[in-house]
């Protein structure tokens, strides 16, 4: 019975950090210092890119939020209205989350053309119905929000800033992932190659 040469089995990957490649190491090959060398330029690029597209999305979400709240400020108004029925009190009066709790009420408007109107808004608990209150509404006199303040300029440019560091850092992880998945390709393809020519050598034929 001859005995079939086995598969050939390259030496499993570090779990180390890449580092690891520039060690000094008999059994070290080009390919991996390659990828070594692959990891330290995609640290660096993903370093030196990360902060440079937040600031380039930041400052581009900032610019469009801006002409946003510049265009809903020309035609939104702020109009006075009237509730229709009293608003439900808060259960604690006076309380911090009193002041920061609003119920939607039926209010009743003017609107263009002078004709009177009634839509929903969200107004503060405990107000009497014929109490005046101001609501936003459009050129058509739809009640809408009120334009876009700096606070949520900041907070949509902040996130969107936030959003291209992280694709920057994925789309790094992401090319050294795939440089990895190649390379390893071809160190199993050069170790079967390697292997076909001394197996035979290894093996023995037993009759």
């Amino acid at each position: 019975m001859t005995s079939s040469i086995p598969q050939a089995q390259p030496p499993p990957e570090s779990p180390r950090l890449p580092l690891w490649r520039w060690r000094r190491n008999p059994l070290l090959r080009p390919v991996d210092q390659l990828q070594g060398w692959i990891g330290l330029c995609l640290l660096v690029a993903v370093a030196a890119a990360t902060p440079a597209a937040m600031c380039a999305a930041g400052e581009t979400a900032h610019r469009h939020y801006e002409r946003i709240a510049h265009h809903q400020a020309r035609v939104r108004h702020h109009i006075p209205a009237v509730l229709v029925h009293d608003v439900p009190r808060h259960p604690e009066p006076g309380s911090a989350e009193a002041r920061e709790t609003l119920y939607p009420a039926e209010v009743r408007f003017t609107g263009p053309g002078g004709h009177t109107r009634t839509a929903e808004t969200a107004v503060a608990p405990g107000l009497p119905a014929n109490s005046t209150v101001h609501i936003w509404a459009d050129a058509d006199g739809t009640p809408t929000d009120p334009p876009l303040g700096a606070d949520r300029i900041r907070s949509h440019s902040t996130g969107w800033a936030a959003l291209a560091g992280i694709a920057v850092v994925a789309s790094g992880a992401a090319a050294y992932r795939l440089a990895g998945l190649v390379l390893l390709r071809r160190n199993l393809e050069a170790w079967d190659r390697g292997w076909a020519e001394t197996g035979p050598r290894w093996t023995t034929s037993v009759e």
